[in-house]
């Protein structure tokens, strides 16, 4: 007869799992690592859309003054951009896309003629759609 020998596996009372205080501090630093990513990301979209809302003023500074050029006045309104007005003779637009007078975060850039020490000033009231602010808040005028 052929005598079989029986090896057991070794007890799993030696080897030990995670307890619940470990499992615990993996998840809160989990948790902090996903929050710093998620700031850095988010932070990076506003600080984008900032940056965006000064060049989008810039270029419809450069339709307003295309505007002027072709009727030989400014526009009432940033509409005039886009259709044109009962009075305006000469007017060869649209110059400019609804889109374009909203900011990043979608609020209407303010326009306003005259403006303050120049023929019209432009303001996009940043993040929070509120004069003044700071931060990514802060108003972004023409220049």
């Amino acid at each position: 007869m052929i005598k079989r020998s029986i090896t057991r596996s070794p007890s799993r009372a030696g080897q030990a799992g995670m307890s619940l205080l470990e499992i615990i501090i993996v998840i809160v630093l989990i948790g902090a690592v996903l929050t710093l990513v998620g700031s850095r990301v988010l932070g990076g979209a506003d600080r984008g859309k900032a940056n965006l809302a000064k060049s989008q003023i810039q270029t419809l500074a450069g339709k307003i003054e295309n505007f002027q050029l072709d009727t030989g006045k400014l526009p009432s309104k940033l509409d005039d951009l886009v259709t044109q007005p009962g009075d305006s003779s000469g007017w060869l637009g649209p110059y400019a896309k609804p889109a374009e007078l909203n900011d990043p975060w979608g609020h209407a850039i303010e326009y306003r003629a005259p403006g303050d020490g120049q023929p019209f000033d432009l303001i996009s009231l940043g993040k929070d759609g509120k004069p003044g602010g700071s931060s990514y808040d802060a108003d972004i005028k023409y220049q």
